[in-house]
């Protein structure tokens, strides 16, 4: 009888034991029971008793969802590299102006928030006709833009490798655009004694849209102020009244009956937002 009494005990004594130790939650959803020992900056180190008090196993951080210890407290923890809370006061958000535009006879603003850490959106809006005015035709319209960006992550990881700045980095922007716009088509003549003299002709309507792949490196210096950098290539098409068969569509170029091949590039300057 006194035998089965303390078995008993000790089957209460190491279940309480049991319940009583650390648990660490692995980003796979696994759980380790153990004794948390340590936790440093990069790892957290513990022991399994069952095992042997002796050996200190280790853990990587970033494998690491939360640690609930035997009092009941919850530890969470984020990814050093791609957690949302490594980089919670650093700026989210960024007003853009494409410092180019206004050369090749339009002005574009843009606007990129972040989605979470290496992604975010981005929308542009262009004014046609707030530029210079090359070809002497009076262009009126507007284009827009949309695209996910990807930013490019390390080729390799070390402990505690993070993104200088959360919206900084080589990117990849898969992107469509739209544009329409109006203009003054103009022609050439020559007359004797006059010389060459210009015409313009009734306004003309043209729209145009593309699917673009954009190449591009975004810099950000000390949280306020960016500069933005892109290549682009993809296809598109475009409609014009009945006049001649336009390649620049001012949000990018060709899209047309010689070419379905667009290209788009700038250079972008901006600040920082919270």
């Amino acid at each position: 009888m006194n035998y089965l009494k303390y078995l008993l005990i000790i089957l209460l004594f190491s279940s309480f034991q049991l319940s009583a130790q650390d648990r660490i939650i692995k980003t796979d959803r696994d759980t380790i029971i153990c004794k948390v020992k340590e936790i440093s900056t990069d790892e957290v180190k513990y022991i399994l008793p069952e095992t042997s008090m002796d050996i200190v196993f280790g853990i990587d951080k970033n494998d690491i969802i939360k640690i609930i210890l035997e009092n009941g407290k919850e530890l969470s923890f984020s990814h050093s590299l791609y957690g949302e809370k490594t980089y919670e006061d650093q700026k989210k958000h960024a007003l853009k102006v494409d410092f180019l535009a206004p050369l090749t006879g339009n002005m574009t603003f843009s606007y990129e928030r972040l989605i979470r850490p290496s992604r975010s959106w981005e929308v542009s809006l262009g004014i046609i006709g707030l530029g210079d005015d090359v070809s002497d035709e009076n262009p009126r319209g507007a284009f827009a833009k949309f695209g996910m960006k990807f930013i490019k992550s390390p080729d390799f990881y070390l402990k505690g490798l993070r993104y200088a700045h959360i919206l900084k980095g080589t990117y990849v922007k898969p992107e469509i655009a739209f544009s329409t716009y109006s203009y003054e088509p103009s022609y050439y003549y020559y007359s004797y004694g006059s010389g060459f003299s210009s015409n313009n002709e009734d306004r003309v309507n043209n729209w145009a849209a593309s699917l673009n792949i954009i190449v591009g490196k975004q810099y950000v210096f000390n949280d306020i102020f960016l500069l933005d950098m892109y290549f682009g290539l993809g296809y598109g098409f475009s409609k014009d009244d009945d006049y001649e068969d336009r390649g620049y569509h001012y949000g990018f170029t060709g899209g047309n009956s010689d070419t379905p091949l667009t290209v788009s590039a700038g250079l972008k300057i901006g600040i920082l937002l919270k």
